[in-house]
């Protein structure tokens, strides 16, 4: 007990200590770092799966093989995606990109397209019976009634590539896993125990941004469905 309490108190000097919030080496620039992976990660991830999510759902055609692609990509280990593409491509973000995109888009892609797949069919036929184009059935009805499988599938997204964005550090590159990685080379486990919070306080703040989110934009007739997703 007593190892745990002095484990704590080393951890709390080290991130109120001054030096950890200046230079490069300090959390704010780690932060920004792992902030640029991860919002581009999933800008690029939610580029793909909203798109082909809301173009499968929505015309019925290829299900079968959005299902299977994203099944595969769900089961490619992230980290040894990262030294493939780091092997092949040399020593850049862009590996770091590519594994994080490839664990972004399945939840996204399979939460749009099982959410307009959702909607009620007799919804539909009745915006095309006031005469809606195939467009406006999509952005009138189907994407607002499946708003919140889709926020859902952003949010297991974003907590994801922020959880596994520090991966970057391992082949040199910087984010909050350079503490981390640092402080397991060190024997430092302050340092590691220290990088660690920092993740899990970041993945927290993403789960209360979207929760917030939902609340605003999604119906207040789709809220409970939202809550028990």
């Amino acid at each position: 007990m007593n190892d745990l309490l002095n484990q704590i108190e080393l951890v709390g000097d080290w991130l109120t200590s001054s030096q950890q919030w200046r230079g490069d080496d300090g959390i704010p620039h780690r932060l920004l770092e792992h902030l640029t992976y991860s919002g581009l990660s999933l800008l690029f991830a939610t580029l793909i799966g909203l798109s082909f999510g809301l173009l499968v759902g929505h015309t019925g055609r290829g299900a079968f093989a959005v299902a299977s692609v994203a099944n595969l990509a769900r089961a490619i280990p992230t980290f040894g995606l990262v030294v493939l593409v780091v092997t092949l491509a040399g020593l850049s973000t862009t590996p770091v990109l590519v594994a994080l995109v490839a664990l972004a888009v399945p939840p996204i892609l399979i939460n749009t397209f099982e959410g307009v797949r959702g909607v009620d069919p007799d919804t539909r036929d009745a915006a095309r019976g006031m005469g809606m184009t195939g467009w406006e059935v999509l952005l009138k009805v189907e994407v607002p009634m499946a708003l919140p499988l889709i926020l859902l599938g952003l949010r297991v997204a974003a907590i994801q590539v922020v959880a596994t964005a520090t991966v970057a550090a391992y082949p040199g590159l910087g984010g909050l896993g350079r503490f981390i990685v640092d402080g397991l080379a060190r024997n430092n486990y302050e340092l590691v125990i220290g990088g660690s919070a920092v993740v899990v306080v970041l993945a927290l703040v993403v789960q209360a941004v979207f929760t917030a989110l939902r609340r605003v934009i999604v119906s207040p007739g789709l809220q409970p469905s939202a809550t028990r997703s």
